[in-house]
């Protein structure tokens, strides 16, 4: 996702796994006067003003509370712009972003483009170091809890580094030599080979973790059982993400649940501790229209801004910062020129939508979907034409599941703009510390530079470290699976002088005493000299070349993880 080059040649590169242990061989001690030991970072994805708000709204006019308990700790907003990037063969702007690269500004205290995780705007991408891989490598205990995949964008900023959010089994292994203590979320699929019921095509890698110390839970019971001391912990709750609120069963641990686990278990670290908590079925529920699970989502994402400034208040010696990554959905409280909300029907949904999609696109006839409508909220006139529309779907992805959450937004009388995010402002808020930090209209990207200066932490250090050893190129893959890298830019990543004669229509590549020449007009090379037999490959008037060609130029020997799509020089 990058501004397009007009050279002729250009190149890309790519790194491996983010081990902490090699990366992070020799810890730095955070500074001995910073503002806070502790640091709690909480996202609610998706959660714009209008989400807050009618959480709030629902507080006061059915529960009789006039306050969340993230109102005492309001200091300011952020912008959430990502650079520009590509949509396919478009170029855009950036102006609305996605969670990877705005979890990577607050994360890292850098933009990228859109579903880069934690890695720069470039050709040959470089990892950046996140607030937590800092605190790592200062000695103090980490942590990532949400309740989408623990795999998914937000969490994944801070402990991985890929070209592409999707790339979630890569996360997955990096999550394994990152040292991360406890990751607490959804997401099994990707820990779990297809034999094993999963979606990973080497192998099954929960033993792996618990052969490095983590102890694995899967359940609330066994969250809770977990002794406080244990150390380290996996804890993944669901095959995908954690179920909406109204669809969890006894065994669901809530975010407060995961909340509170994982402070007990890290603050037995006398260094201290970072943490990233979310909230990210917000968004999706916010995605999908769904407006009664998106009330019940901000309110558990504040049950666990609860616990985790309990704990703060308590210790005395915790900073917390909360935001959001982005709005999502475009909400309006209010439609139709009418001056009122139904707010008495607000919680009469009995489950999510997603949990009836599947009976609704199944649904046949106006009968069904009326009855499956009367099941799952207190609607027992729906429309003929109403039930129609929902059999016809809104025309969007989520075809019926759309049209049944656009009937019900407009029985509550609230509007969305669409099921993709928008570019407002977010929220943010503080206590401790960093609230002296975060004051304000902020950019996202402060957020990790405050963090990193309330813990007393160098970002810049930790992030050299990583790009001594990784770099992320884009690439393609030849007849025989091998990669092939744009000799330019790869090249000029590690170091090398590119020189091209447009009238011999040659390439020569300069590293130290090695030369690489290359005959574009006749496929011919020669290293140092000598004849080669390296693979001269032009596509679209962009030179590309194996890995080997690289190794041979800097006298190193260049690994390629196909997993993670990046090379470790």
């Amino acid at each position: 996702m990058k501004k397009k080059l007009k050279s002729a040649l250009a190149g890309c590169m790519a790194v491996l796994l983010l081990a902490a242990t090699p990366v992070f061989a020799e810890e730095t001690a955070a500074k001995e006067n910073a503002p806070s030991k502790n640091l709690i970072v909480l996202i609610g994805d998706g959660m714009g003003p209008a989400q807050v708000t009618a959480a709030r709204n629902y507080l006061k006019y059915n529960k009789g509370i006039d306050h969340l308990t993230l109102d005492s700790i309001y200091v300011g907003q952020a912008t959430t712009f990502a650079d520009r990037g590509e949509d396919g063969d478009i170029i855009v702007s950036g102006v609305v972003t996605d969670s990877a690269s705005a979890g990577t500004a607050f994360a890292t205290g850098n933009k990228t483009y859109n579903a880069g995780i934690s890695v720069s705007n470039e050709e040959v991408a470089k990892p950046f170091a996140s607030v937590i891989e800092a605190a790592a490598l200062a000695g103090k205990a980490t942590g990532l809890v949400t309740t989408t995949r623990i795999t998914h964008a937000t969490p994944a900023v801070y402990a991985s580094h890929v070209r592409s959010r999707d790339n979630e089994n890569a996360i997955a292994s990096q999550y394994l030599e990152s040292g991360v203590d406890v990751l607490f979320g959804g997401g099994s699929a990707s820990f779990l080979s297809k034999e094993d019921g999963g979606k990973r095509t080497d192998k099954s890698i929960i033993a792996d973790f618990e052969a490095k110390g983590y102890s694995y839970v899967k359940d609330k019971s066994s969250l809770l059982a977990l002794p406080d001391t244990t150390g380290k912990a996996l804890g993944l709750f669901s095959g995908s993400h954690i179920p909406y609120v109204n669809d969890r069963k006894s065994e669901t641990p809530s975010l407060a649940d995961l909340t509170s686990k994982a402070l007990a278990i890290l603050s037995q670290q006398k260094n201290g501790f970072a943490i990233m908590i979310e909230g990210g079925r917000i968004d999706h529920a916010s995605h999908a229209n769904d407006f009664p699970s998106t009330v019940q989502e901000v309110l558990d994402f504040d049950a666990a801004v609860k616990t985790a400034l309990d704990f703060a208040k308590k210790d005395g010696n915790t900073s917390v910062v909360i935001t959001a990554d982005h709005e999502t959905g475009g909400l309006s409280l209010s439609r139709d020129n009418i001056y009122e909300l139904n707010l008495d029907l607000w919680d009469k949904q009995k489950h999510s939508s997603e949990a009836i999609s599947g009976s609704l696109k199944a649904a046949r006839t106006i009968a069904e979907v009326k009855k499956i409508v009367e099941d799952n909220t207190w609607i027992k006139d729906l429309k003929d034409e109403e039930a129609t529309q929902i059999l016809n779907g809104d025309g969007s992805s989520y075809g019926p599941e759309g049209a049944y959450n656009a009937i019900i937004s407009k029985r509550l009388l609230i509007g969305w703009s669409g099921h993709g995010h928008s570019a407002v402002d977010v929220g943010v808020w503080a206590y401790g510390p960093i609230a002296e930090y975060v004051k304000g209209q902020i950019d996202n990207t402060r957020v990790a530079t405050a963090s990193a200066q309330v813990l007393g932490l160098d970002l810049t250090e930790a992030t050299a470290r990583l790009q001594e050893k990784y770099v992320y190129p884009k690439f393609k893959t030849g007849s025989n699976n091998q990669p092939r890298f744009p000799a330019k830019a790869l090249a000029e990543a590690l170091g090398a002088q590119v020189d091209w004669d447009s009238k011999s229509k040659t390439v020569k590549i300069t590293s130290g005493s090695n030369v690489l020449k290359l005959q574009l007009d006749s496929n011919k090379a020669t290293f140092n000299d000598k004849s080669s037999n390296l693979a001269v490959v032009v596509d679209h008037g962009k030179l590309y070349l194996p890995l080997e060609a690289f190794s041979q130029l800097t006298g190193k020997t260049l690994k390629w993880d196909a997993l993670s799509e990046r090379i470790i020089k």
